[in-house]
């Protein structure tokens, strides 16, 4: 019959295989011996209480209780249980596993460590008592030097007069220490209650550059708003002073009348003047184009302070006439209504003449002003001369042509271009 007993190892907590050395029956009077020599050894320890009562025999499964295995990592019960063959005797299995447990108890008592052991955390104990060890030996060679150090100072120990004196000494500047460290906190109590105001008078100054920059902050900004006002209106007078320049050298003269010619026909703000076989011009247009003639010469001769003698210029659109000064009952009118007769009334030509005649009064006029002042057709009674040819051409529509009043008109246009030019030139600044 065999009788299976487990141990575990009490650091590592391994299943342990006993010696065979423990397999030896000790009887209690053997075991009494041993714990009597394990109580001299440690007589100034708590007595190692090994009784009987600790251990409980059932029928076939003893257990021990022991202090719990120190590696945490596994699952231990901090117990060891022996089992064996129920047909084995319970008195040979309870007296043998009491004689194990006592004697991993003695052992238990005379170390730290609780037994049994594997004989790895065997080897790894025994590896740390040698560092303890090594660690042990140095220290009391330390400790023995110094311990020679200390004797060879005591023979060495001074007189004890110096010695006082040295201790006076020592304690005069103790003294002085102390005095300068009371005034050293004196100082520093000084420092911290300046530093306090300081951080008040910091605070404070903090407080009023806040407000000054605030208050900096909203004069800027409104001098920002000044500053764009202000350039808002440089920039409005710059733009209304490049207006004015440019109205200033626009000349109101040459856009209100557009003199210029198309083909045979003088023209004037577009309107034709004349009729031709060829191009028969609406009596409309001719009136418009006389409203718009008389107008500039109007005007013209206001420009100048002309008055003209023995006629007067009167603008009414497509219905201008001129009055006569002899008899101011009497209108010669500038427009017509029919077609073109050699036997036509003799009004419209008369005012054509007296139209004429005041163009010649203001070219008189401008010439006393400007002697230099010359128009490139020649007028006289009613009359225009072309000088390149050498010819006069009639203002009439009696016992004339239409090609030929039609040429007269465009001279009359273009002296009158030029009287404007002059005007335009001489009087620039005509609004004021």
């Amino acid at each position: 019959m065999t009788c299976n007993v487990s141990f575990v190892c009490q650091k590592c907590a391994q299943p342990l295989k006993i010696d065979t050395s423990f397999d030896r029956n000790l009887d209690r009077e053997e075991y009494k011996k041993l714990s009597d020599i394990c109580r001299k050894l440690k007589s100034d320890e708590e007595t190692i209480d090994i009784g009987l009562s600790s251990l409980a025999l059932e029928e076939d499964v003893l257990t021990l209780t022991v202090p719990p295995a120190r590696n945490e990592t596994l699952d231990s019960g901090g117990e060891f249980t022996l089992l064996g063959d129920p047909e084995v005797s319970s008195e040979h299995l309870s007296l043998k596993m009491k004689i194990s447990a006592s004697l991993f108890d003695v052992l238990s008592g005379q170390s730290e460590l609780d037994h049994p052991l594997c004989e790895e955390c065997t080897d790894t104990l025994l590896d740390e008592l040698d560092k303890q060890l090594s660690s042990a030996q140095e220290e009391s060679i330390i400790y023995s030097d110094f311990l020679k150090k200390l004797e060879e100072n005591e023979e060495n120990q001074p007189d004890e007069n110096i010695l006082n004196e040295e201790l006076e000494k020592l304690t005069k500047q103790k003294e002085t220490m102390l005095s300068n460290l009371e005034h050293v906190e004196n100082d520093q109590k000084r420092l911290e209650e300046d530093f306090t105001n300081a951080r008040s008078a910091a605070k404070k100054t903090e407080e009023e550059e806040r407000a000054f920059f605030k208050e900096y902050n909203e004069y800027k900004r409104q001098l920002l708003e000044y500053d764009n006002a202000q350039k808002s209106v440089e920039l409005q007078l710059r733009y209304a002073q490049m207006q004015l320049d440019k109205h200033k050298k626009t000349n109101v003269f040459n856009i209100t009348f557009h003199i210029w010619h198309n083909g045979s026909f003088g023209t004037i703000n577009g309107f034709r003047l004349g009729r031709l076989p060829n191009k028969q011009v609406d009596w409309s247009e001719i009136n418009a184009a006389w409203g718009q003639t008389v107008l500039l010469l109007h005007s013209l001769s206001k420009k100048v302070n002309l008055t003209f003698k023995r006629f007067i210029l009167v603008p009414y659109g497509s219905h201008s006439y001129i009055e006569s000064l002899a008899d101011k009952s009497r209108e010669l009118p500038l427009y017509g209504s029919g077609g073109f007769r050699f036997f036509w009334d003799t009004k419209f030509d008369q005012a054509m003449v007296a139209f004429l005649d005041c163009l010649q009064q203001f070219k008189e006029e401008v010439e006393r002003c400007d002697s230099s002042f010359c128009l490139p057709y020649p007028m006289d009674k009613g009359k225009i001369e072309d000088p390149n040819v050498k010819t006069w051409y009639s203002i009439k529509t009696q016992l004339n042509s239409e090609e030929q009043w039609t040429k007269a008109l465009k001279f009359m246009l273009t002296n009158l271009k030029w009287g404007l030019t002059w005007v335009s030139t001489q009087y620039d600044d005509y609004d004021k």
